[in-house]
């Protein structure tokens, strides 16, 4: 990492600096991995991520991974399987990363679960759209698990928006919580519908409804809304609503951050529609294109500053401005157009995942290899060769 520049401001901290009753008031030494939302598109960038992470051996060494939307599909896969990873005492690499996380979520790519959902919950009487994207997680992913198939450590944390509070709602093992609202301890919320909550896109996907006993919030934990309707119905959206990085309950933590950022690119638009449903669509890019902008900014503040550590890289990123030596082949023509994917849970063909998959892992390890592990030797390939960046 560069140096402090002691001519720099505090940076503004890309979080929400309030207090949420944790018992967690300072920061911890511990390394937090964030990922952000995107679709299909970031799930597949951040399994690249996470490829080089394993190779790297860094993948054993998380005490936490936040995330959120396309990024916690992902989350919760690695999650689910984390212990049949087979670590090697040696290098610290899951052994059988590629079979446990990489195979399962490349079959997931292969299909589209949007439009039938949202066909399927807008014409059905008895489920949402929500219960039907829920479904195809569990059918394709998830199973039965629940948040208690997750491991005791590392910490995954998937994050949804409360549209009620207009807070963060986490998922976790241990509970499930809001501030304003309240906790609730042990849940056995599934998996699927977590991740569901996480990715609930807005206008089409979102919100997702979850049914609670109020009873069983733990007494006095939240700040000033731990009462019905609140406790009973739980409304979500997707997590990138609120915090589009999945940052937060990391940023809070620990003092080591890495950041996988595949968030879609706002492009232009000369003559923007004004019926009220495009302009909306319109409305809403902007706002969290500016969110993810201003949180980008104030993290890479607080990296110069020496706030935190680690590390961000983004699906936009240039690789040539890393300037390390053996970077992987990556013109910046080529990951534009993979950038450019639409945020969807639409179908990708085979060579559409690889090239997103190795070019997550490539910016990834030009990332790492700038500002955390310098000693690290670059790769001798891509995961798939063939198939490059395009």
């Amino acid at each position: 990492m560069p140096d402090p520049i002691p001519a720099s401001p505090a940076p503004t901290l890309p979080i929400e600096d309030l207090d949420t009753g944790s018992t967690h008031r300072a920061v911890e030494q511990g390394l937090a991995l964030c990922l952000s939302g995107g679709g299909y598109r970031a799930m597949l960038f951040h399994v690249g991520a996470l490829w080089r992470l394993n190779d790297a051996g860094l993948l054993a060494k998380l005490d936490r991974v936040s995330s959120v939307s396309g990024g916690s599909i992902t989350a919760a896969v690695l999650g689910l399987n984390w212990g049949n990873l087979n670590f090697d005492s040696a290098t610290g690499a899951g052994q059988d990363f590629p079979t446990q996380v990489v195979d399962p979520i490349r079959q997931m790519a292969g299909k589209t679960i949007d439009e039938g959902a949202i066909l399927g919950g807008l014409f059905s009487m008895f489920s949402s759209i929500g219960e039907k994207v829920a479904a195809a997680y569990s059918k394709h992913l998830y199973g039965d698990a629940t948040l208690q198939d997750l491991p005791d450590w590392p910490r995954f944390v998937i994050n949804a928006t409360n549209v009620q509070s207009g807070a963060l709602w986490r998922f976790m093992k241990p509970y499930m919580r809001d501030y304003r609202v309240g906790e609730v301890q042990q849940p056995t919320v599934s998996l699927a519908l977590a991740v569901t909550a996480s990715s609930a896109f807005p206008p089409v996907l979102s919100p997702l409804r979850l049914e609670l006993d109020p009873a069983s919030f733990t007494p006095g934990s939240g700040l000033d809304l731990q009462e019905e309707p609140f406790t009973s119905e739980v409304w979500l959206s997707d997590g990138g609503v609120y915090d589009n990085l999945g940052l937060e309950t990391a940023f809070k933590r620990y003092d080591t951050i890495l950041v996988s950022d595949a968030g879609a690119k706002m492009e232009p638009e000369g003559e923007p529609s004004s019926d009220w449903a495009r302009h909306s669509m319109r409305i809403l890019d902007l706002i969290d294109n500016q969110v993810r902008s201003l949180r980008k900014r104030q993290l890479i503040a607080a990296y110069k500053t020496g706030l935190r550590q680690g590390t961000y890289w983004g699906i936009r990123t240039d690789l040539a401005n890393y300037e390390v030596a053996g970077a992987l082949p990556c013109p910046a023509e080529k990951t534009a157009a993979l950038a450019a994917i639409p945020t969807r849970l639409k179908r990708l063909d085979a060579d559409a995942q690889e090239r997103l998959i190795n070019w997550g892992y490539a910016v990834c390890d030009a990332a790492l290899r700038k500002h955390v592990l310098k000693d690290l030797a670059p790769p001798l390939d891509f995961p798939y060769p063939a198939a490059g960046v395009g």
